[in-house]
């Protein structure tokens, strides 16, 4: 049986680091599918050019050597759309580009199938004393995480029907050396000493460390290591559930400057940001979002590399030196 390890978006935020994850692992051969030309991975890996995920995708070059492929590339969320039907969009590439991959892999040999999917499928809220689990209904409430639920049960039955093993992971907000987005933006404005109106949130959120979240990708990837993990949903997350003043405190920690953050009432907060057309923004950093991750712990022995301030401190020295 093949050995190696394919993974899609070999060229984003988590796909690079679970690369390098992979590589120090020992685990080889290694492919990456990029979609774009990219010459400074490891003479190790292996890189394969896919021009676009969907259903006409053509992966026969990728999955050649292959045991397992890891599934990170995806139309991401965004906070503002600017399609006009952002459905048909996300379903092309997170739905059709997916399946198409899984089903070739299927015929190729392909022994387990990891789909990196989303928190978002569960819901985009909870109460703060309630925790998503991965036996949830799912509730996904835009359309990433629409379509990230359609790839997953078709993913599921792929796998009924072919014998493939599928494992699927769905990560909150991850962050690290290097990540992007509204969390580096948050970033900055601490680092900047920005008076922010969050000194008085207390929602509670789960995020999931990038060096834990390659972690246990990785060992999702292997079958030897991971055979309970078979066909399983997990949510995944550091176990610290903090809430956004929390959080902004330890980012301030992390990068050695104080905090200004004025004790400004959540609902003022709220009436603002409406006004403003920002309501999605502030229910992010005023709202909860908790996940059970307990699962990871009991069914595979799996528990997290990383506290959230030592990621946040390897955050920090990242930063530094570019």
């Amino acid at each position: 049986m093949s050995s190696g390890v394919l993974v899609t978006g070999g060229t984003g935020f988590l796909g690079q680091a679970l690369l390098q994850k992979l590589l120090v692992s020992g685990r080889c051969p290694l492919i990456a599918a990029v979609r774009r030309n990219k010459t400074n991975f490891p003479a190790e890996v292996r890189v394969e050019w896919v021009n676009e995920l969907g259903s006409t995708t053509d992966w026969t070059a990728c999955l050649q050597e292959v045991g397992v492929v890891i599934h990170c590339a995806a139309r991401v969320h965004v906070m503002e759309e600017e399609t006009a039907d952002p459905l048909l969009e996300y379903r092309t590439v997170n739905v059709q580009g997916t399946l198409a991959l899984a089903g070739q892999a299927a015929k190729a040999g392909v022994r387990r199938f990891v789909y990196i999917s989303s928190i978002k499928v569960n819901g985009e809220h909870t109460a703060s004393y309630i925790s998503f689990h991965a036996e949830d209904i799912p509730a996904p409430e835009d359309a990433y995480g629409i379509s990230k639920l359609e790839a997953e049960q078709g993913l599921f039955a792929l796998a009924r029907n072919t014998g493939m093993e599928v494992v699927i992971i769905r990560p909150p907000l991850v962050y690290g050396p290097g990540v992007k987005g509204n969390f580096a933006s948050m970033v900055r404005w601490v680092r900047k000493g920005m008076p922010l109106p969050l000194g008085a949130v207390h929602n509670k959120r789960s995020l999931v460390a990038l060096e834990n979240l390659v972690d246990f990708i990785a060992l999702c990837a292997d079958p030897e290591r991971s055979p309970r993990a078979a066909n399983e949903v997990f949510l995944i997350s550091d176990g610290e559930d903090v809430s956004t003043t929390e959080l902004l405190r330890k980012v301030a920690n992390a990068y050695n400057v104080s905090p200004r953050l004025l004790p400004v009432p959540a609902n003022w907060i709220q009436t603002v940001s409406r006004l403003l057309g920002k309501r999605a923004v502030a229910d992010r950093l005023l709202g909860s979002l908790l996940i059970d991750s307990s699962k990871a712990r009991d069914l595979l022995g799996w528990k997290p590399l990383v506290s959230m301030d030592e990621q946040l401190k390897m955050m920090a020295l990242h930063d530094t030196r570019i």
